[in-house]
């Protein structure tokens, strides 16, 4: 693979993210935009799905309307062309949009801070998590080699990753709770839940 991360006030982020920091960090989000941020592999599609679903009043049809990436597009992120970038695909939407991010809190778009913005952030363990962002490493074109498994967990314990250190993340949106409109989801409830534990 040959991928390169850059760096955004020194979070680790996919180069092309870097590359187009400008127009993901001026973002204009709406009053009822519903955003969905997660670090990597904590259950984001999941949620995605849920937070879809509830909107449009359970109405599984209107669900399946589009893939995942193009209904709730991924804000930080940008795809080779010809896919859009998430911000150009949040820009032509209509509005209840729902919109995904890794990005840590010190990295949000203001717009996202201000304003009627609802959040659901979804935080799943640290060992869970570790072991599916290795995984997927390994498989997506897109991410650098994970290496070793024990050179990526040395650099998920250090935050030499995209999108940084999963501690100082979590900790952040949890901080930004009493601040913002944020419900804080744990993945592990999420399981429970849906098999009635």
């Amino acid at each position: 693979k040959n991928v390169h991360l850059g760096s955004v006030d020194e979070i680790p982020l996919p180069g092309v993210t870097v590359d187009n920091w400008d127009s993901i960090y001026n973002f204009q989000a709406q009053e009822d935009d519903v955003v969905i941020a997660t670090y990597p592999k904590a259950g984001t599609t999941w949620m995605q799905e849920i937070v879809d679903l509830v909107l449009l009043e359970g109405d599984v049809e209107r669900n399946m309307r589009a893939p995942c990436f193009i209904k709730v597009p991924f804000l930080d992120l940008v795809p080779p062309k010809p896919m859009p970038q998430g911000v150009e695909l949040a820009d032509k939407m209509e509005s209840p949009r729902r919109i995904k991010t890794h990005l840590p809190t010190q990295l949000v778009p203001p717009s996202i801070w201000g304003g009627n913005v609802k959040i659901v952030y979804v935080a799943r363990n640290a060992k869970d998590c570790l072991v599916s962002y290795y995984y997927f490493h390994k498989m997506n074109k897109g991410l650098p080699d994970p290496g070793t498994w024990e050179n990526f967990f040395s650099s998920f314990l250090s935050g030499d990753i995209p999108w940084g250190s999963w501690f100082d993340h979590v900790i952040g949106w949890w901080k930004a709770v009493d601040k913002h409109r944020i419900l804080y989801v744990f993945y592990e409830d999420m399981i429970e839940v849906r098999w009635g534990v």
